[in-house]
């Protein structure tokens, strides 16, 4: 018989450990299912577990590596009561309550939890090149977060790979540090919108590599180069440099919730009027799986404690 929950949080991250904070402390007793590390790139503890050091979460002024600050997160957590199991959630159903939720086998007769609410925190992957060196050398000179990491590349040169308006955003943010930055795009015109475009174009620090894509990420320990190759005249060229943001875009984790849940065009999990609140009634949802406009730790926490105060606001309601 599957166990009966308060809440129960769905992925991890800054999001999902602060919920299990909140409702913890709230003596909910959540049970937190953090997912399993995979080879596309999941990682229990969401992206902050790739990265080096953290500068910009408020409270520590030395900077602090990603994975340390999660693991705070997550003693934290279970300091308070939080119930943590290492586990991937292949099947949800939102149709009745209490909510069924399964770990492993997803045809199985019976759900391995139930849930009187549920949070949903499985955040977004950065979409990559899918290269071998991306794994190498994620986090020492590769980055997919110009405002994450920008501020350690001042005074070099850099490389951003993507067409759309967020490379172009990513690149005028990080001429602020850089001595140059070159957008490497596979196409000969850009997919940005036209204002985007006029600025980058206007910007002296940035210049274009057209038709041309990245087949290597050049460096052992750390990034010293990009090998490039025009896809036109298909010559390979090395470009150095010391920095390479890939930002080709992202996509969040809602496959999970596909038919349960509605998403926007481009994905996201809807909430409703500002709040954590999805369409289904008991079921909440933040960090990046809903927010495609931040994409931050410090927001993703924030909300992570919106969804904890409206979870328990709601379950109070329902009298439980």
């Amino acid at each position: 018989m599957a166990d009966l929950r308060n809440v129960v949080i769905i992925g991890s991250g800054p999001a999902g450990l602060t919920a299990a904070i909140y409702t913890a402390r709230a003596d909910l007793e959540p049970l937190m299912i953090e997912g399993e590390p995979s080879s596309t790139g999941d990682q229990p503890g969401g992206q902050l577990m790739l990265t080096t050091e953290v500068e910009n979460f408020p409270g520590f002024p030395d900077g602090i590596m990603g994975p340390e600050l999660m693991g705070n997160l997550r003693q934290q957590a279970e300091r308070f009561g939080a119930e943590i199991h290492t586990a991937k959630v292949s099947r949800v159903d939102f149709s009745e309550r209490p909510f069924r939720i399964w770990v492993g086998d997803p045809d199985a007769d019976e759900p391995t939890h139930l849930a009187r609410s549920v949070i949903i925190a499985t955040g977004a992957s950065a979409l990559m090149l899918g290269l071998d060196s991306e794994h190498r050398l994620l986090g020492h000179g590769l980055s997919t977060c110009a405002t994450c990491d920008g501020f350690f590349f001042r005074d070099q040169d850099i490389v951003v790979v993507g067409g759309g308006d967020s490379a172009l955003e990513e690149a005028m943010f990080l001429t602020r540090f850089g001595r140059t930055v070159t957008v490497v795009h596979r196409r000969k015109e850009l997919r940005a919108s036209k204002i985007m475009q006029d600025r980058a174009f206007a910007n002296d620090k940035i210049t274009f590599v057209w038709d041309s894509v990245v087949e290597e990420i050049l460096g052992e320990d750390r990034v010293e180069g990009v090998r490039l190759r025009n896809v036109v005249t298909d010559e390979v060229t090395d470009l150095p440099a010391t920095g390479v943001f890939v930002a080709i875009g992202h996509r969040p984790n809602t496959e999970l919730f596909t038919g349960q849940l509605p998403v926007r065009d481009n994905g996201y999990l809807v909430t409703l009027d500002g709040t954590s609140r999805t369409a289904v009634d008991g079921v909440f949802a933040c960090g990046d799986v809903q927010d495609d406009r931040y994409r931050q730790a410090i927001t993703a926490a924030g909300s992570g404690c919106m969804a904890a105060i409206d979870a328990e606001r709601w379950l109070e309601a329902q009298e439980h």
